[in-house]
C-alpha cells in the first residue's frame, strides 16, 4: 500500500501545476475569493455541482466566468428567469412543413459548464428539467433521451436578500448539489485590491485558456484513488449520522434538525474530501480534509425545526456543532 500511494502522491504532484496555472490565471481577474475557488475546483474534479449564494457584487458570476476561460470547453450562462421555459433550457422539437418530419434543436444545456444564474428565479417546470440533467446526466426532449457531454458541471448562483420573484428550490434539487457555498464580504485588504483592478472602463483582456477537458477526466481518475482509511470513513458516516440522530451524537441539537442528510451526503462528502486531499497534493484523506469541506457538504442537507429557527440556531450552527463534538480519529 505504501508504494502505491508514493506513486499516487507522485502522479497528484505532477499535475499540480496544471492546478496552480488555473488558479494564477483566475488570480487575474478575480482578488482573494481563494475559498470559492477552490471549492469551484473541488466540485470540478470530484464531478460535483456546485451552488453559491450571497448577496450581489460579490464576483461569483465572475468567478465562474473565469473559471470557464481557462479551460477548453463548451461554456453557456442561463439566466433563470421567471418567464424561462423548459425547452428554453433543453431545447425542442422544430416542425418542417414541407417535409412533415421534426428536428431537434439541442439547447444551452448541451454545454460542459453552466452557469445556472439566479437558479430561485425560474419556476417549478424549468428546474425539473434541470433535475434530470445535473443527476442522470441526460435531457430528454420529446420521445428521445440524449447524453450530455463530459465532464458535465452546473455551477447556481442564488441571491438570499431578494426574495420577491423567486421560488424556493426543492429538496430533492439541492440535495443534487455536492457543495452549496456561502460567500462572504472581502477584507478592506481585498476591497482595496478589487477597486484597484475593477474601477476602470477599459475592457479587460480574457483570459488564457490553458486545460483541456481530458486532463480534468485524468485528474478525476485520480481523485477516485485518493486513499479513504476505514476509520475516516467510520468518522464521515458517524458526521452523517450525527444530523439524523442528534440524540446519539450532538445531544444538544436534539429537537433542532427535522431531517438529516441522506446517504447522498455521505458519498458526497467522501468524494468531496478525496478531492481536497488532491489539491493538497496527497493521495490520502485526512480528517482535516473531511472538516475543511464538511459544512458545504451538509449545510443544505440539514433541515431545521421550527423551535431551532425560534432560537435562531441555523443548519451552519448545527453543523458547525456536530464538527466540534463528533469525536476524530
Amino acid at each position: 500500500m505504501t508504494s502505491e500511494l508514493e506513486d499516487l502522491n507522485q502522479q497528484i504532484i505532477a499535475l499540480h501545476p496544471t492546478i496552480d496555472a488555473i488558479e494564477a490565471e483566475i488570480g487575474k481577474a478575480i482578488v482573494g475569493q481563494r475559498y470559492l475557488v477552490e471549492r469551484l475546483l473541488i466540485g470540478l474534479l470530484a464531478n460535483g455541482h456546485v451552488l453559491l449564494e450571497g448577496v450581489p457584487g460579490l464576483a461569483k458570476t465572475a468567478t465562474i466566468n473565469a473559471l470557464a476561460q481557462t479551460i477548453h470547453t463548451k461554456f453557456a450562462r442561463i439566466q433563470f428567469t421567471p418567464d424561462l421555459l423548459p425547452s428554453d433550457l433543453v431545447g425542442n422539437l422544430i416542425y418542417n412543413p414541407r417535409e412533415g418530419t421534426y428536428s431537434t434543436k439541442r439547447g444551452p444545456i448541451f454545454a460542459n459548464l453552466i452557469l445556472a444564474d439566479e437558479i430561485n428565479r425560474a419556476p417549478a417546470k424549468v428546474q425539473s428539467a434541470l433535475l434530470e440533467a445535473m443527476q442522470e446526466r441526460q435531457v430528454t426532449i420529446g420521445e428521445e433521451t440524449f447524453p450530455l457531454p463530459k465532464p458535465f458541471l452546473v455551477l447556481a448562483t442564488q441571491n438570499p436578500i431578494d426574495q420577491e420573484g423567486t421560488y424556493a428550490l426543492p429538496e430533492a434539487q439541492v440535495d443534487r448539489f455536492m457543495l452549496k457555498v456561502v460567500i462572504g464580504y472581502p477584507s478592506e485588504v481585498e476591497e482595496k485590491q478589487i477597486m484597484q483592478l475593477m474601477a476602470r472602463t477599459a475592457t479587460r483582456e480574457p483570459l488564457q485558456a490553458i486545460v483541456h477537458p481530458e486532463t480534468i477526466l485524468e485528474m478525476r481518475q485520480l481523485v477516485d484513488l485518493v486513499h479513504v482509511d476505514e476509520q475516516i470513513e467510520d468518522y464521515i458516516v458517524r458526521l452523517v449520522f450525527a444530523t439524523r440522530e442528534p440524540k446519539r451524537f450532538a445531544p444538544k441539537m436534539d429537537g433542532m434538525i427535522r431531517f438529516g442528510a441522506s446517504p447522498r451526503g455521505s458519498i458526497n462528502l467522501a468524494l468531496a474530501a478525496k478531492a481536497h486531499a488532491f489539491l493538497q497534493g496527497r493521495g490520502y484523506v485526512t480528517p482535516q480534509d473531511v472538516k475543511s469541506i464538511a459544512l458545504d457538504v451538509l449545510r443544505h442537507r440539514v433541515i431545521t425545526t421550527f423551535e431551532a429557527e425560534a432560537d435562531e440556531v441555523t443548519s451552519e450552527k448545527i453543523v458547525a456543532h456536530i464538527l466540534e463534538t463528533v469525536a476524530v480519529p
